[in-house]
């Protein structure tokens, strides 16, 4: 009999011994999680907290231990152990308060059962503010990741009037097809914002997204960067070679800036890649296939350099799948609120300001303004204010953009004219007296004057029917002296 005894003693004591380790296991996986988490019996009494508990809660063991689950609970709200024992229901992502501080949470509770009885139930509390920064870090990431491929979509595009809604309309449609794009439009237009947005709307918007400015780089250069090339190919060239733009940007695209200004040799290898999807590296013999897009850009005249030899017309064709016209600012004037706006949001930003506008008087000044340097001048003026601005002040006022305000004055004095408007008087072309300079100059001032007197005296309609900037009209009209015209009859 005492053998029996003390048989189940031994047995009682491993079935003891076991399951305190499982408990201390249990503890010790409780203990060691960064998770905040709560236990509490069938009668909703704490019995286990860990380390990340007290410290978002900013409640000690002492404080919570043996006592209700709505000890934790600042406001009059419902405990969530006390649902889950109520409702025998697991409940998910429940925001809330807890501890003396109100620490904004999102709660989980799951019962606890065995064999079918309810033993409590356990609570795993998130901070509200790590999450929301590992959003904001997530967010971040993805930006990153994203500049990789391609910095701006379409919505980064500013502009209702009609001709960038043509615009925005023609590539949304050419970032559906792998077509061959060119973006024609003067400097600092937003080429290359249009060659991002089509290449983000893409189905290679996972890939690669590769700018070459074609200006920037000399002829050999160029070729050897667009092309790579073989190693000990020419001088200083690695041993193991190198892969070209063209390879890097493989299922991608490639934006050639300023194409304009590409050689002839180098037009004639550009062909050969629009047409056999292939490349060949400097110093190489053999082939490689490349699956590339190819969007183009100029601000010069292709159809022209063409026409003098300077373009080959079967790239130009090639190139000219689908050609987007992006309009100048000047013929956008209706825009410029937003632009300004959007800018101006931009360099709140960068520079920690709170700027909420501008004065009317502003955006008058602004929109008779010629704009030569386009988006991109109009940023510069916008930044340049930003900067000259006292934190105190909150609106761009004209003192902030003086040199606009200086070009945008026309100056009219009531004086006789000191010119004859007759252009016989003004151009004498005995060439025994004059040189092609001179009769050059003359014949400038003479346009200017009869542009001047065409529309009344007014400076930026002269400047248009000459199809000049204001910038340069100013620089002209001082040049030759004609400032001190009043009437043009």
């Amino acid at each position: 009999m005492e053998e029996k005894i003390n048989v189940n003693n031994d047995k009682w004591l491993k079935e003891f011994a076991k399951q305190k380790e499982i408990q201390s296991t249990l503890e010790a996986i409780i203990y060691s999680t960064d998770d905040a988490i709560s236990v509490v019996d069938e009668n909703g009494l704490h019995t286990i907290i860990n380390p990340a508990y007290t410290r978002l809660a900013g409640l000690t063991e002492e404080d919570v231990l043996g006592k209700p689950p709505t000890i934790d609970i600042p406001d009059e709200g419902e405990s969530m152990h006390l649902k889950v024992l109520r409702t025998k229901k697991p409940v998910h992502g429940i925001r809330m308060r807890v501890g003396p501080n109100r620490k904004e949470v999102i709660v989980n509770v799951a019962p606890v059962i065995v064999d079918g009885v309810l033993k409590g139930s356990v609570g795993v509390m998130h901070d509200v503010s790590e999450i929301e920064y590992l959003n904001e870090e997530l967010k971040r990431v993805k930006q990153r990741v994203r500049h990789l491929e391609s910095k701006y979509t379409f919505e980064d595009i500013v502009g209702k009037s009609r001709g960038m809604i043509i615009a925005k309309e023609q590539a949304r449609k050419a970032a559906q097809t792998p077509a061959t794009v060119l973006l024609q439009g003067e400097s600092g237009t937003g080429k290359e914002l249009f060659a991002h947005a089509i290449h983000h709307a893409s189905k290679r918007k996972n890939q690669q997204f590769i700018r070459v400015n074609c200006s920037a780089l000399v002829d050999t250069l160029l070729e050897s960067e667009l092309f790579g090339y073989e190693g000990g190919s020419f001088t200083g060239a690695k041993k193991t070679g190198k892969k070209g733009l063209f390879e890097e940007s493989n299922k991608g695209t490639i934006f050639l800036d300023e194409i304009g200004v590409m050689s002839l040799n180098l037009q004639a290898k550009l062909l050969r890649v629009l047409q056999e999807k292939e490349i060949i590296r400097v110093g190489g013999r053999s082939p490689i296939n490349v699956d590339i897009r190819i969007i183009s850009a100029t601000n010069i005249d292709l159809k022209n350099a063409v026409k003098e030899g300077r373009f080959r017309d079967d790239l130009y064709y090639r190139l000219y799948v689908i050609p987007i016209y992006i309009p100048p600012l000047r013929e956008r004037k209706e825009d410029m609120p937003l632009l300004v706006n959007s800018l101006i949001r931009k360099f709140n930003q960068d520079f920690g300001r709170n700027i909420n506008g501008t004065l009317p008087e502003v955006l008058d000044i602004l929109s008779n303004y010629s704009w030569p340097g386009n988006v991109r001048e109009l940023e510069n003026v916008i930044e340049r204010a930003v900067i000259n601005m006292k934190l105190s002040e909150e609106l761009i006022l004209p003192k902030h953009i003086p040199s606009l305000t200086e070009l945008s004055k026309v100056e009219v004095i009531e004086e006789k004219p000191i010119i004859s408007y007759e252009a016989d008087n003004l151009i004498d072309y005995n060439l025994d007296n004059n040189n092609l300079k001179k009769i050059k100059d003359d014949t400038e001032r003479a346009a200017l004057i009869n542009a001047l007197r065409a529309v009344n005296g007014d400076n930026l309609k002269a400047a248009k029917k000459l199809r000049i900037s204001l910038r340069s009209f100013y620089y002209k009209i001082k040049k030759y002296n004609i400032k001190k015209i009043y009437e043009y009859k």
